[in-house]
């Protein structure tokens, strides 16, 4: 099955998400890009050999040779766009964060419903092959009773304009906290926690630049995570069972490293063909591959990153941001 994709925004992270594709086999190819300057979807679809291009998303969503669509816009976007894609009969793959907060991420869920849509958030860090080791180690019980999760993921960002910038949706618990949260969920199984306790610190424009949250589940399981776009971390994770610990020594929202038991597990990415904005971005590639996976089986919502979950980790955050004190202008819309 041959999977046509178009790509919505001319960002960073399309470049990244296309040249990942390039890695893949012919069953994926880049038929469209869009963006609200058709210069720049030009000069895009140019660099990369993509087929059309567009100056407006309504165009994308019109285009009958397209399969799924990849979200790669602002946050503050995601809704809106995803929606139009959806009710277009269009199957979406949307960058994390799905929605600026649960109700919006209620809103995309029920129109990929009612459309009879696939729909999934985009958390590359799944579907590395990584996490399907991690998956597998506590399916088969090797850790023995999972305790404690500790993830920290910190990068020098207060220079970017837009994560300081509470009208694009900035802040880190958005950026880099759901990252943390979503991991927790697949650790510790996607239930709400019995308590949520954030703290944080902000940014003169109001957003949240450095936070903490602990995540206390049942069979007392806790998870803390630190987050930060003051200062370069080095992204470790560590999940710690009644009979063992694994340990992410960094990226843990990319990873290709493990310590497990004693034994080092390695998975190297594949070479990209072109300079990359993100690092290990080459493994946007997992996704895509998951996505066609799931099309080519008739799969309305992935198996590994279900829709219930993508609704339960927004409402984490709603909770996180609530008590750190950030709001947003889409939250007086619920």
């Amino acid at each position: 099955m041959t999977l046509s994709w178009g790509i919505c925004s001319a960002g960073k992270i399309s470049h990244d998400f296309i040249v990942a594709l390039k890695t893949l086999s012919a069953d994926h190819k880049v038929h469209a890009i869009a963006s609200s300057s058709l210069k720049r979807a030009q000069d895009y679809a140019k660099q990369h050999g993509i087929s059309k291009a567009y100056g407006s998303y309504e165009e994308l969503a019109k285009d009958p040779d397209i399969d799924v669509i990849y979200v790669g816009s602002i946050n503050t976007q995601h809704r809106t766009l995803t929606i139009l894609f959806l009710r277009a009969k269009k199957n979406v793959l949307c960058e994390k964060p799905m929605g600026m907060n649960a109700a919006e991420v209620r809103d995309m869920i029920q129109a990929a419903q009612e459309n009879n849509v696939f729909l999934m958030e985009g958390f590359w860090t799944r579907f590395f092959p990584a996490s399907e080791q991690i998956r597998t180690a506590i399916s088969q019980r090797s850790l023995g009773n999972l305790k404690v999760l500790r993830a920290q993921l910190g990068f020098r960002m207060d220079n970017v304009p837009r994560l300081l910038d509470k009208k694009l949706g900035g802040g880190v618990i958005l950026d880099l906290g759901c990252y943390c949260i979503q991991f927790a969920s697949m650790i510790f199984g996607p239930e709400m926690p019995k308590s949520i306790v954030a703290s944080g610190l902000l940014a003169k424009t109001g957003v949240d630049e450095t936070v903490s949250i602990i995540l206390n589940y049942s069979e007392n399981r806790q998870a803390v995570l630190n987050v930060t776009m003051m200062i370069d971390l080095p992204g470790e994770a560590t999940i710690g069972g009644t009979q063992g610990i694994i340990k992410i020594p960094d990226h843990m929202n990319s990873p290709t490293i493990l310590f497990m038991k004693g034994n080092r597990w390695e998975w190297p990415l594949p070479p990209s063909p072109e300079p990359l904005y993100f690092k290990h971005g080459i493994g946007l590639r997992y996704e895509a591959e998951h996505v066609r996976e799931c099309l080519r089986k008739g799969l309305k919502e992935s198996p590994i990153m279900p829709l219930r979950e993508s609704k339960m980790i927004a409402c984490i955050m709603d909770e996180a941001r609530d008590q750190v004190g950030v709001t947003y202008e889409q939250d007086h819309n619920v």
